[in-house]
């Protein structure tokens, strides 16, 4: 299996590297800097699991590559636009896209860009980070893959790479409910982005705050209403989840969001917190602490903008 991954930053580059060191066959679709640094050093890799330096084949967007078996898609969402650009070759028919991007609205992009080919589901729960110097920083033991399609018919592409990434030692599970897997991370990650960014501030911070707990349980709660007026209601035992993750006292946990922000880079707002209240209120659902996350993220493009010239 012929496997295309765009970028080998985070988690393309994690997930591509160990593939790579399982002896699949991968590609990287980097830029000319990141290609001479990976010629140079190999793909490297620090993280709590093992570390890792292995060669890697790459090719540059304009090399036009031919299609491949599969293509991951693991960019921030506001680079969809170009990552469709610089795949696009890369895509035959029954190629499998896999996209590891956050909130929803991509897959329906990603289906309408690409008809010929069968895009998949994903989901990654990875603490990860591309270094100055080159590394891949993997910044904590939790590694966890969900994989699956969106049709109830077999799926033999998504079946082998499941398999190939268990081959790699990376805990992948094969889901039959994708959609609702990322709706569930959707509510989550808005959640814990609208509160930490609202607040510039980690969980722990929050909630040494008299009305912390209080407000972070509102906004769950919001964001739980717009996942089910649009079908996807999060089941208790993953809400339970949620709420532990979201009320731990003394917490450094906050959104890469929130990393973003405090270096004065573009935010995945729109296509997460701004998505979110965007489809809440289409169902005309009050949504009052979500809104005002929403609007303090506006605020900050806006600022940002203005800096920029």
């Amino acid at each position: 299996m012929r496997i295309l991954i765009l970028g080998a930053g985070g988690i393309g580059g994690y997930l591509g590297g160990r593939l790579v060191a399982a002896g699949e066959d991968v590609t990287f679709l980097v830029r000319q800097a990141r290609a001479e640094r990976l010629k140079l050093d190999g793909l490297r890799i620090e993280s709590p699991l093992g570390m890792l330096t292995v060669p890697v084949k790459t090719r540059l967007a304009e090399d036009a590559p031919a299609a491949f078996d599969a293509v991951v898609i693991a960019c921030k969402a506001f680079d969809l636009d170009t990552a469709i650009a610089a795949v696009t070759s890369g895509v035959g028919n029954g190629t499998a896209i896999i996209p590891f991007l956050n909130g929803v609205s991509h897959i329906d992009r990603l289906k309408q860009a690409f008809p010929e080919a069968v895009t998949l589901g994903g989901v990654a729960h990875i603490s990860v980070t591309l270094r100055d110097d080159g590394v891949i920083q993997h910044m904590s033991p939790l590694c966890r893959f969900r994989l699956g399609a969106f049709s109830d018919a077999p799926s033999p592409m998504a079946d082998r790479l499941v398999e190939s990434m268990k081959a790699a030692k990376i805990e992948t599970t094969l889901t039959t409910t994708i959609a609702q897997d990322l709706w569930d991370k959707f509510v989550f990650l808005t959640t814990l982005a609208g509160i930490t960014c609202l607040m510039r501030a980690a969980i722990g911070d929050i909630l040494e705050t008299p009305s912390g707990e209080r407000i972070v349980r509102q906004l769950l709660d919001e964001c739980t209403s717009v996942a089910t007026a649009e079908g996807f209601k999060p089941a208790p035992q993953a809400l339970t989840t949620y709420v532990a993750n979201l009320t731990e006292r003394g917490s450094p946990f906050k959104a890469s969001m929130l990393r973003d922000i405090e270096r004065g880079a573009a935010t995945e707002a729109d296509h997460i917190v701004v998505d979110m209240l965007a489809r809440g209120h289409r169902h005309g659902l009050t949504l009052p602490v979500l809104d005002i996350a929403a609007t303090h993220l506006k605020t900050y493009d806006v600022v940002r903008a203005k800096a920029q010239g």
